[in-house]
Parts: C-alpha cells; sequence; structure tokens
C-alpha cells in the first residue's frame, strides 16, 4: 500500500538537508489515477443509461462526469488530504469543461463532413443553379462563391481601414469627451443584432435613396458589423506596443504620425491582422442582412453593384427551406466549403502574422 501512495520523487528533506520522517511525507496517487477514473466513470455512466432506459448518451456522458469529478475528490480526499482534493477537483472541473466545449464543435464538423462531401466535387464548385429546379439533384454554388467573395471583401475594404484609423485615433490621439463618445459607440455597435444592421442599409440605401438589392448594398451592412470588431481588436493590439518603443522615436525628433506608422503599427501588425482576418469570419456567415439587401440569385452576377446576387450562407438558408434530399445535401456541401472558407481565412492570417512579425535577435 505505501509503495503505490507514497510519492516516488526524492525524498523531501528539511532546509538544512535532513530528511523528512517518513509519516510527515505527503502521500500522493499514481499519475494513472484520472485516466483509470475516467474509463470507470465512462463504464458505469453507460451502465447507469442502459439500465436506467436512458436513450441519449449526452446524458450517460453527464452522469459518468459527475461520477469522475465525485470519485476523484473522494479518493484524493482520503489518500492525499483536503487541500490536494480540492486542487484535483478544480482540474477535473477544467477538464469536464473543456470536454463539453469541444464534443458539440467536433461533432458538429464531423456531421458538416460526413454530410457535405455526398454532392462536393468539381462540378459543384463550377456550376451555379442555372434554370435547374430546386427539387433536382445536380447544380452548384460557384454564382454563391463569387458573391461571397465580393460581398465579403467590398465590406473588408470598407470597415478595416475606418476600424484600424479609429483604433489609432482612441489610443494614440484620443482625450476628452470626443474619445468616450466613440468609445460608448464603439461598444454599442459591438453587440448590435445582424438584423438592425440589415434594416438600416434597407431603409437608407433602397427605401430613401432609391438604390436596388445588391452586392455592394450587403457589404456595407456586414461592414457596419465588422467595424467594432476590428477597432476593437486593433485597439487592444496597439495598447500592447511598449510606450518606451514611442518614447525613444520621438526622442530622436521622428514626428507622431510617423513614430505611428513605422514603430507601433509594424510591432502590432500580426494582432491586428489576426482581428481583421477573425472579424471578417464573423461576418462571413450572416445571412440576415444579405436576405433582405442583396435577395439571392441562381445564375452567376460578377457585377455587385447592380442586381441581386447570391451568397454562401444565404445558398445554404435557400436550400434548407426547398425540404428535398437533393437540396439538404447541397445546404451540408455549401456549409462545410463555408467552414473551409473560414479556415483558410485564419491560416492566412496566422501566417501574415508570423511573417509581418519583428524579428528579434539572439
Amino acid at each position: 500500500m505505501s509503495d503505490v501512495m507514497t510519492d516516488r520523487r526524492p525524498r523531501a528533506e528539511h532546509p538544512g538537508g535532513t530528511p523528512l520522517p517518513v509519516s510527515l511525507r505527503q502521500a500522493r496517487l499514481p499519475r494513472w489515477t484520472p485516466a483509470a477514473l475516467a474509463l470507470v466513470s465512462a463504464a458505469l455512466g453507460t451502465g447507469i443509461g442502459l439500465v436506467g432506459g436512458l436513450d441519449s448518451r449526452i446524458q450517460w456522458g453527464l452522469i459518468a462526469a459527475l461520477l469522475f469529478i465525485g470519485g476523484t475528490f473522494a479518493l484524493a480526499a482520503g489518500v492525499e488530504g483536503a487541500r490536494q482534493a480540492k486542487d484535483r477537483l478544480a482540474t477535473s472541473l477544467v477538464w469536464i469543461a473543456f470536454l463539453l466545449a469541444v464534443v458539440p464543435l467536433a461533432s458538429l464538423l464531423w456531421e458538416t463532413v460526413a454530410r457535405g462531401t455526398t454532392v462536393l466535387d468539381g462540378f459543384f464548385l463550377s456550376h451555379s443553379m442555372g434554370t435547374l429546379p430546386d427539387a433536382l439533384p445536380g447544380g452548384g454554388i460557384y454564382h454563391a462563391i463569387i458573391g461571397t467573395l465580393e460581398q465579403v471583401g467590398l465590406a473588408t475594404l470598407i470597415a478595416a481601414p475606418l476600424g484600424l484609423l479609429t483604433a489609432v485615433y482612441l489610443v494614440e490621439y484620443g482625450r476628452g469627451r470626443l474619445a468616450k463618445v466613440v468609445t460608448f459607440f464603439v461598444d454599442v455597435m459591438t453587440g448590435i443584432p445582424s438584423i438592425v444592421a440589415g434594416l438600416f442599409i434597407l431603409s437608407v440605401w433602397i427605401l430613401i435613396l432609391g438604390f436596388g438589392p445588391s452586392g455592394f448594398a450587403g457589404s456595407m451592412a456586414l461592414a457596419i458589423l465588422m467595424m467594432p470588431v476590428v477597432v476593437r481588436s486593433t485597439e487592444e493590439m496597439l495598447k500592447l506596443v511598449p510606450n518606451e518603443l514611442r518614447e525613444a522615436s520621438l526622442a530622436l525628433g521622428v514626428p507622431k504620425w510617423r513614430t505611428i506608422l513605422k514603430v507601433v503599427l509594424p510591432t502590432s501588425i500580426g494582432g491586428i491582422t489576426t482581428g481583421v482576418m477573425l472579424a471578417i469570419a464573423r461576418i462571413t456567415g450572416e445571412t440576415a442582412p444579405v436576405l433582405l439587401l442583396v435577395w439571392g440569385a441562381k445564375t452567376i452576377n460578377g457585377n455587385p453593384f447592380e442586381g441581386a446576387q447570391q451568397s454562401l450562407p444565404l445558398y445554404v438558408f435557400q436550400q434548407w427551406q426547398q425540404g428535398s434530399d437533393a437540396s439538404y445535401d447541397r445546404a451540408w456541401s455549401a456549409a462545410l466549403v463555408l467552414i473551409a472558407f473560414v479556415m483558410i481565412l485564419n491560416l492566412v492570417a496566422r501566417g501574415i502574422a508570423r511573417w509581418k512579425a519583428p524579428k528579434t535577435g539572439r
């Protein structure tokens, strides 16, 4: 018993170097104890679920999680003491929370990949719906890919410069009442629903000014949603730049605008790029503004400034709305392409951030 429960590390000693008595040494559980408890808890949770007639495996998992937490705390309290038992309890709760967050995401990705590869091929990516009825197999998402790229690209061209300049003003120049007002409205815009941004552009651009639906109208609504994210992320990155760099540049007689351009922005370009990419990923999946302002089209429209246009999230919504097996397959495949598009954006952001990061010598 003592060989298993006692710590195998070097013997604890007094500050003077004298070994502690055996009775004062801290007993430890073996390293494999959490894994063994997890397996036992999973088996017991499955058994209780089967015996109790619980059909949902989520219920089995929750029972196993409770058994794991309780068993870990009880075993640690009996062997290692109350203090170490509390530490193991906190660690167990962290792992359970991690699994509760990861399992739905992994399940969603698995389901999308499994169902999205049914019709995903070269034909699907290079053709539009054309005149094909939605209930019949065939068709593709080429027109939706073009619309998404153009709408998101225009929204980025609008929101990224404005968000960057606003963040520079708030960090480098913002003082007094105006800065507080700008900060307040940025906070308000951060939580604005996407449908509100779409309704605003609809009332101003289409109803008041008389323009028709277009990809550009959707881009303006997406830019409203994207701008506060860019401002907030850029502002935090600029605040992380040490003031010593600014002071050293100003001490050499460099103007403040040039210090910002040559010192502050290059130092934080990695974080700024990541924030912009996250903002792009946030607006790529928006459907409500596109539904109100772009309307969707079954044919290819390469002009974002005139006529209805399609986008990937709106395509998924419309195909799922049709209710046929063929439209369901197209919806899942378009969703998989949309997820891949967002993942590619994140990989590009990481590459740019690593490439643009300042090189430090050793």
